[in-house]
């Protein structure tokens, strides 16, 4: 592990052949060798110590594993980590340890820790770490059409609800849309799950042998295990194509949620205000909403406001609350979202539905 501390260590280091991964160079000026750097990928476990180098050294350094910057050797996770999370990752060791010794318990207490919770340090590795993993979910979508779908945490896998949420994943992921959840429980995992189901018959064996555990009240570790062998059978199964249909971003923010397993890839950020901001801005083919409380109104006028101030001549995705008693009586939200849309393109855009059925259909419509 040699460190380089010169220019002229860089040079010979650069010119040897010999792979970069795993050396240290502090504080050196990069810009003279950007070049050549770009033109490297053995960049595993490289450490760049301060120094300058351009945006595009910085994400190329990044993108094949190197650290730009110092970390915590006891932080839990990678702050400037290239791919988004899967669920063995953020779960590794539940069957042996439990929950609470897993990859995901651990950097959520590690957010919450009181010593560092206003340690500059920490908080700049945790945006770091934030800026990484929206870099990897863009890469990871592409120009994938993106539709979200909202709803509280709380639905049981055994209800009807649930399993509409699913029946609504499944019907827009076959249609060619990415489902983009909260990536929590409840409405969240169900329609993870049926976005990742490739058929109707695997959804429908898949919902079964979930029900037998339908919440994560009181045990996450019977309730995630469960998951994660349906989501290995679920991956088993032969598919017409390779493209993601599932994804979820969680947050650390709540730990009381787990994150659900049933996505291509998670994207799960520590700050929850970014969290919600990438995955409103995401859903570029639209919004549905199901059953939810507080999180899930604050969802809905995150994601109206800038419907309401959207200029005249651009196309808006749908809107689409489902449950007209729900969001009319029991939680009132949709006569303020009436009145905001008079006058504006927002009011041409959001629907009031009762069913999943209908909500597919507002969204495929305009697909």
């Amino acid at each position: 592990m040699d460190e380089i501390e010169t220019l002229g260590d860089l040079d010979a280091a650069l010119s040897s052949g010999a792979p970069l991964a795993g050396r240290r160079i502090q504080d050196l000026d990069l810009t003279g060798h950007e070049d050549e750097l770009l033109g490297r990928t053995d960049l595993e476990a490289l450490v760049v110590l301060g120094g300058r180098l351009s945006p595009a050294l910085d994400a190329h350094l990044r993108l094949h594993g190197a650290l730009v910057f110092p970390t915590d050797p006891h932080a839990p996770v990678n702050p400037y980590r290239a791919t988004l999370y899967q669920p063995h990752e953020l779960y590794a060791g539940l069957a042996e340890r439990g929950y609470e010794r897993t990859p995901d318990a651990l950097a959520y207490h590690w957010s919450r820790d009181a010593t560092l919770r206003h340690d500059v340090f920490v908080s700049l590795l945790r945006a770091i770490h934030d800026d990484s993993v929206s870099d990897a979910l863009t890469e990871f979508l592409g120009d994938s059409p993106v539709v979200g779908v909202m709803g509280g945490h709380a639905l049981s896998r055994e209800s009807e609800a649930y399993a509409g949420a699913a029946r609504l994943g499944h019907r827009l992921a076959s249609a060619g849309l990415v489902v983009a959840t909260g990536g929590g429980p409840g409405a969240m995992e169900a329609a993870n799950l049926g976005a990742l189901c490739p058929t109707e018959d695997v959804l429908r064996d898949a919902l079964g042998r979930l029900a037998g555990i339908p919440s994560f009240r009181p045990s996450i570790d019977d309730w995630a295990g469960i998951a994660l062998e349906v989501h290995d059978d679920v991956l088993r199964q032969p598919v017409a194509d390779s493209r993601v249909r599932s994804i979820g971003i969680p947050t650390w923010f709540y730990g009381h949620e787990p994150p659900n397993v049933f996505c291509n890839g998670i994207a799960k950020y520590f700050s929850n205000a970014v969290r919600e901001d990438g995955l409103l801005a995401r859903s570029t083919a639209g919004l549905v909403v199901l059953h939810g409380a507080a999180g899930t109104v604050q969802e809905i006028f995150q994601s109206v406001t800038p419907l309401y101030y959207a200029e005249a001549e651009r196309t808006l995705p749908p809107l689409v609350l489902v449950g007209v008693d729900h969001w009319s009586r029991a939680v009132p939200v949709w006569n303020a979202i009436e009145a905001l849309g008079r006058d504006r393109g927002l009011g041409e855009v959001v629907h009031l539905v009762d069913t999943v059925e209908e909500a597919a259909e507002v969204v495929l419509s305009r697909a």
